[in-house]
């Protein structure tokens, strides 16, 4: 129903987006997709290419006076350091030779994509493989934020661990401490240990990885299925996550934690029914707002875990392409840590999801035939003969 596509190279022109499915009569502008876009480029850890990009979504399609159209929705962003690579990068081809990269990074795209593509030039690969793309992501994922405000939902990330030291829990989260912490960290006493650790590792010449939390409140109880393997909202949200550069590990809820406790400390006892407005309310929350491949009505809860980054100042030992010869390997300008931006991206990944099942299940051509078909479902969610 609501899917993305996205194109451009790190240092190519820019970046071209494509959202398709989203009703028509969503109030959207290009300042709200900038301020998500912004976020993702704050954090402590970013490298230097942060200080060139200023990100701006362009609407070329879908929007006019305002309000979506329900035609697929199309932007672009700007690659400000385009201008350094020109003949690089150019399109068309040029005179002379350009330098080649053959110095292979463990860890990265660059020895698979040059394999199963048959290039001599793995920057044909680690352009595309750049976390750059990221930011079509996010103005991919601001639209989808903006559809799920219209019902209700809303999300928040923070990071939870970066280089070993681990966030206290906080309950309630303060998300505006979260979006002036430099780490993206709700707890103050763990933020200013995980930038010491994000210090260490860049004088090292060294990289470091995290943990990310994200939380999506106003969820409906019914989204995604249980009938077939590939409409599980558990996995559709797994997917998605472990689609994003650098993440290895995903889970909803307490996830790992609960493979070692009994089955009593794990499930969420259900509540009497006492207010109709909220009936199906639980006790817990450690199953992360998902029971047999639907959502039950509590926050949506997931986790993801990104590895240290690939590209290192004081590189691995490798091989060269060419020769299959000891090397060090290729350095391309990074980040030390992309914990915190993580959480926004992560964010959009989810967001991206949640339209897609909301507008599965409500269904509609416009934002208002959506919200009738919602608020009708909502009335039939509750006790089948009433308290």
């Amino acid at each position: 129903m609501v899917r993305f596509l996205t194109a451009g190279e790190s240092h190519g022109q820019g970046l071209v987006v494509i959202v398709e499915g989203v009703p028509a009569g969503l109030r959207l502008d290009e300042d709200y997709i900038g301020a998500h876009l912004a976020r993702r480029q704050r954090g402590y850890g970013r490298g230097g290419r942060m200080l060139i990009e200023r990100d701006r979504a362009v609407i070329l399609s879908g929007v006019r006076h305002g309000l979506t159209l329900g035609s697929p929705i199309g932007m672009t962003l700007e690659n400000r350091d385009w201008v350094n690579w020109q003949e690089s990068m150019s399109v068309v081809p040029v005179e002379g030779e350009v330098a080649r990269i053959t110095r292979l990074r463990p860890g990265h795209a660059d020895l698979p994509g040059a394999m199963k593509y048959g290039f001599q030039d793995v920057r044909n690969v680690l352009e595309r493989a750049s976390a750059r793309e990221t930011a079509a992501r996010v103005a991919a994922g601001a639209v989808a934020l903006r559809l799920l405000e219209e019902f209700g939902i809303e999300l928040h990330s923070h990071s939870i661990s970066i280089g070993g030291v681990w966030a206290s829990p906080r309950e309630p989260i303060d998300w505006q401490v979260v979006e002036e912490s430099p780490v993206h960290c709700a707890d103050a006493e763990a933020g200013p240990r995980m930038m010491a650790v994000i210090d260490q590792a860049k004088e090292a010449g060294d990289t470091v990885g995290g943990v990310v939390e994200v939380v999506a409140t106003g969820v409906p109880i019914g989204l995604g299925s249980h009938v077939q393997w590939d409409r599980r909202i558990d996995g559709l949200i797994a997917q998605a996550l472990m689609s994003i550069n650098a993440v290895k590990a995903a889970s909803i809820g307490e996830g790992w934690e609960s493979v070692d406790r009994m089955g009593s400390q794990v499930h969420d006892v259900i509540e009497p029914v006492t207010d109709p407005s909220r009936p199906w309310q639980r006790r817990t929350n450690r199953s992360g707002g998902t029971e047999g491949g639907m959502t039950n009505g509590m926050p949506l809860v997931a986790r993801f875990a990104i590895k240290p980054i690939s590209t290192l100042v004081k590189p691995l030992p490798s091989v060269d392409l060419d020769t299959g010869e000891v090397v060090q390997a290729h350095y391309e300008r990074s980040d030390v840590c992309q914990v915190p931006p993580a959480g926004v991206i992560g964010e959009a990944m989810v967001a991206l999801v949640l339209a897609d099942v909301l507008m599965e299940k409500f269904g509609g051509d416009s934002v208002e035939e959506t919200r009738r078909n919602h608020l009708a479902y909502l009335e039939t969610v509750g006790p089948r003969r009433g308290p």
